[in-house]
């Protein structure tokens, strides 16, 4: 999420000075990336500051301090077997940085085999568990991370299987720790349009890049100011509702 937007402000700071241009590209990166929050958030922030050019450099300060990684990997105990699903960007980070938490990386397209090679060959004891083997790599675990590519009042989407996780680890009374970054907290009316949006998609839900994950399955979220309760998770969004936004740009 964090690349994207990063690669959407590059894009996006050749329009700052067309205000026709710049609603279209806005509007066009989110109907192309409708399930990550940052996309959304850069766009809000951008389509009602009064000076686009100024706020998109503000936006681009705000991802590169974000320290997300660094929060999560001061507050993770010693001595402990974490779950993670497919390759959390945050997550991932806070993991190598510490090296001593033996992970469990569940597998999603690929991408948790290819983490716990790079997880492993920085020194960390990790292993790839397959999609499958969601449950029993909860079962045998102190902690389930989940990191949120979107996050609003309701809940988190990330990637899938998380909701599996986080639902077996509150079964066993596992601690589920939500990482959210810089970006990815969208107001309610957002919310509600983002997920609209996905469930008025083409595709089957079970073969979506993100799954929603309840709020109420969240023990402790993590963010670049530190830990909060997940009843707090609605009034941390840092971006407004952009009307621009609530409907599709092939409306």
């Amino acid at each position: 999420p964090t690349l994207l937007a990063r690669e959407a402000i590059g894009a996006l700071a050749g329009f700052s000075a067309e205000p026709t241009a710049l609603v279209t590209g806005c509007r066009r990166l989110v109907d192309r990336h409708p399930e990550v929050g940052t996309i959304w958030w850069l766009a809000a922030r951008i389509l009602t500051a009064g000076e686009p050019g100024t706020e998109i450099h503000r936006t681009a300060a705000e991802l590169d301090d974000d320290d997300t990684a660094g929060v999560l990997a001061a507050e993770l105990p010693g001595d402990l077997t974490a779950v993670v699903v497919g390759w959390p960007e945050h997550a991932a980070q806070a993991l190598r940085h510490r090296g001593d938490v033996e992970v469990l990386v569940v597998d999603f397209d690929g991408e948790g085999e290819a983490l716990a090679r790079r997880l492993a060959a920085a020194g960390v004891d990790a292993w790839d568990v397959p999609a499958s083997g969601v449950a029993a790599a909860v079962m045998v675990s102190g902690l389930v991370i989940v990191e949120a590519v979107s996050a609003g009042p309701s809940g988190l989407l990330a990637s899938p299987g998380s909701h599996a996780a986080a639902a077996v680890a509150r079964e066993r009374g596992t601690p589920v720790w939500a990482a959210v970054g810089v970006g990815r907290v969208l107001p309610a009316r957002l919310w509600d349009a983002q997920l609209e949006r996905l469930d008025g998609a083409d595709d089957e839900p079970w073969e979506r890049a993100v799954e929603l994950v309840p709020l109420g399955l969240v023990d402790r979220v993590i963010g670049p100011q530190g830990g909060y309760d997940p009843a707090e998770l609605a009034g941390r969004s840092t971006c407004p509702v952009a009307a621009e936004l609530l409907r599709p740009a092939r409306a």
